[in-house]
């Protein structure tokens, strides 16, 4: 069939009328037409990957889009640097502007892309996203200027998805929510182009939904300008001037409610280093899908790392991209040796908005997979389960906190439909199976923060066993000591809060991890020591990962000389608390029947309920019809209708064929 497919091409473009779409015409996907100075040449499509173990053959499979997804063909690449200062917060100065939402009726529409969300949940995807050509972007109306920038974010992790100039060079910026839901604007990543220097622009995204930021603290965007890279080998740095975050006048409708929610506008006013540069906008460091694939290649390419890291596929996601998990020890030793090696489990980017988790897992990785004497204790001391990437396919899309089941991983750790969340159902199977064969003596999940500065951890108090008290705070003290400028003890939380049951760092404390945490680093910066007022960089955020392991190494220390003094420390500042906001003095015996809830507030993260419940394919299943009976006199004449129907067939069937046998004579 293939032979007489190919020859039907061959037939096809020997007539070359400019109106026939031959890509239309075939019924097939094994061939490809290529078009050389307009004539059609077919090709054999070239096999898929067939492994999903990389080899250095074939490293890594393409990525895959949901089936709705414009992607154009450029791929986006930046240097990693860090400025030699570190970078200021931005100072208010009071006189801020806050302008209100214009919208398109008033402005001229210069960038516009589809939603993608032309089903309301996920069917399927394949790689490089939508099949044909790539639809023009801007609105192209009676106002387009050559001089207006140039927009797009159909790239990874991209998101952007309208720009209206309401203004000779200010212009109104809306974000994309989250695929197949209508919430969580926060993360933006987008190109410009067709810049002029020394022009203040003004930027304004209209449709932000949480009601406070880091920016109202001081942060700045990012700026990437191509260039400067080429030129000079700069990367991202933080720019912006009249910054402020505020409640406008726009509404959101939440999703199956009735309810409305203000919406907050982010603005700020920024002059691009060169003219007709290509300069890139981010929230935070941008971290995708393929740079993680481009590290993990680094690492399997290296015999000397190879022989104790191991990498393989946990599962695939939703859209069929491989989730990878590593595991590190040393080979070395007996099997006795090996067998009583105890576990240390370490996940990030649950929330693909929240690149500063992967930042950290890099900086992590490094260290462990380094040549240092610590990097080696570490190995023969522990096996190390990583998983660097649980949400690839958010990652891809430009997504802020979901998958593309429309729900966040992080509430649904204890789910029980594999096929909907693959990635979280896969990690805590690892981990249960990973707890039958030896003791995991921590799980930590990196995270990123948008309200809060510095570093910190969320634990698990636990409580309900007087030997353990406070052992759970031990190993964030230690940290806070290893990194005094960044990491703040005393923004980290121990509360078992009812409505964060399905997150990962429940969930594994349930299962039996004494020390389960999340670290949370802020998109923002310090506000400790040396490094007050000042934002993080790559190499900040990397730096956390040295000192995750460096801390490690003394929780686990032989000697109990460091455990004992941290309990002896966190004895008293527990002390100091209930002081403090219980009016009361106690002392070491007494601190047994203090309950934690009375002295420690909320984590203070986002509502749990949000992006909870069943994925989104199943929350409106199709009702089955309901078959009402017919009386007996009703049957008769169906009956009597189908036998007429029948009949009829007959003889259509036998006129067509005395046709065919006429024609065929003839």
């Amino acid at each position: 069939s293939l032979f007489v497919r190919f020859n039907s091409v061959v037939m096809l473009c020997a007539y070359p009328p400019a109106a026939l779409h031959l890509g239309q015409a075939l019924r097939t996907r094994q061939l490809v037409i290529d078009y050389d100075r307009g004539r059609a040449i077919p090709r054999l499509r070239e096999p898929l990957d067939l492994f999903a173990i990389p080899s250095p053959s074939s490293p890594f499979q393409g990525i895959r889009w949901p089936i709705e997804c414009e992607v154009i063909k450029e791929t986006m690449h930046h240097i990693e640097w860090d400025p030699p200062e570190p970078e200021p917060f931005y100072q208010p100065t009071g006189h801020e502007r806050t302008p209100m939402p214009v919208g398109e009726e008033k402005g001229n529409v210069v960038y516009y892309i589809d939603p993608a969300t032309k089903t309301p949940y996920f069917t399927y995807s394949r790689m490089g996203g939508c099949r044909g050509p790539i639809s023009k972007s801007t609105a192209g109306g009676p106002h387009q200027e050559q001089s207006n920038l140039a927009f797009e974010s159909r790239f990874e992790s991209g998101n952007l998805q309208k720009a209206v100039q309401v203004g000779v060079h200010d212009y109104e910026l809306t974000l994309r929510t989250d695929m197949y839901t209508n919430k969580h604007t926060q993360w933006f990543y987008f190109r410009v182009r067709n810049m002029k220097v020394g022009v203040t622009y003004r930027f304004t995204i209209v449709n932000m939904m949480k009601a406070s930021s880091l920016y109202c603290l001081g942060m700045k965007p990012l700026l990437y300008s191509e260039r400067a890279a080429w030129e000079k080998g700069e990367g991202w740095r933080r720019i912006g001037s009249n910054i402020r975050y505020y409640r406008n006048q726009h509404h959101h409708a939440e999703q199956d409610s009735a309810t409305k929610k203000s919406l907050h506008s982010l603005t700020w006013t920024c002059q691009f280093p060169y003219d007709s540069d290509t300069c890139f906008l981010a929230h935070c460091y941008p971290y995708t899908y393929s740079h993680l694939q481009r590290h993990l290649s680094r690492l399997t390419s290296d015999p000397a790392t190879s022989a104790y890291c191991k990498l393989r596929v946990l599962c695939r996601s939703l859209a069929g991209n491989t989730v990878h998990v590593l595991t590190v020890t040393s080979p070395e030793g007996g099997w006795a040796e090996r067998s009583a090696r105890k576990a240390v489990v370490v996940t990030a980017r649950v929330h693909p908005g929240e690149t500063n988790g992967s930042w950290m897992m890099q900086g992590f990785l490094d260290f462990l997979l380094g040549e240092s004497d610590d990097a080696r204790l570490l190995r023969e001391t522990f096996v190390f389960k990583v998983v660097p990437m649980l949400n690839p396919d958010g990652v891809v899309v430009g997504n802020y906190r979901c998958s593309l089941a429309g729900r966040d991983l992080n509430r649904n750790y204890k789910t029980l439909l594999r096929d909907s969340f693959p990635c979280v159902w896969h990690t805590r199977n690892m981990v249960k199976r990973l707890m039958a064969e030896r003791d995991v003596v921590l799980y930590c999940d990196f995270h990123g923060h948008s309200r809060k500065n510095n570093v910190f951890m969320y634990g698990c108090a636990n409580s309900d066993d007087p030997t353990q008290r406070l052992r759970e705070r031990i190993f964030p003290l230690m940290m806070s000591k290893n990194a005094a400028d960044k990491f703040s003890f005393r923004s980290c939380k121990f509360r078992v809060q009812k409505s964060k049951e399905g997150t990962g760092r429940i969930v594994m404390w349930r299962l039996g991890i004494r020390n389960s945490y999340t670290m949370e680093s802020t998109f923002g910066g310090s506000t400790l020591g040396n490094r007050k007022g000042t934002h993080f960089t790559m190499r900040d955020l990397k730096s956390l990962g040295y000192y995750f392991c460096d801390t490690l190494l003394d929780y686990c220390d032989p000697d109990p000389t460091k455990t004992s003094h941290c309990l002896a420390e966190l004895g008293a500042m527990l002390r100091q608390q209930v002081r403090e906001r219980l009016g009361r003095e106690t002392d070491s015996d007494g601190l047994v029947s203090v309950s934690i809830s009375d002295i420690e507030s909320s984590t203070s993260g986002s509502n749990s309920t949000e992006s909870d419940g069943l994925p989104v394919h199943l929350l409106n299943p199709t009702q089955a019809k309901k078959k009402h009976l017919r009386s007996r006199k009703d049957r008769n004449k169906l009956r009597e209708k189908r036998v007429r129907g029948v009949a009829g067939k007959g003889k259509s069937c036998q006129l067509l064929l005395c046709v065919d046998s006429i024609s065929v004579y003839h």
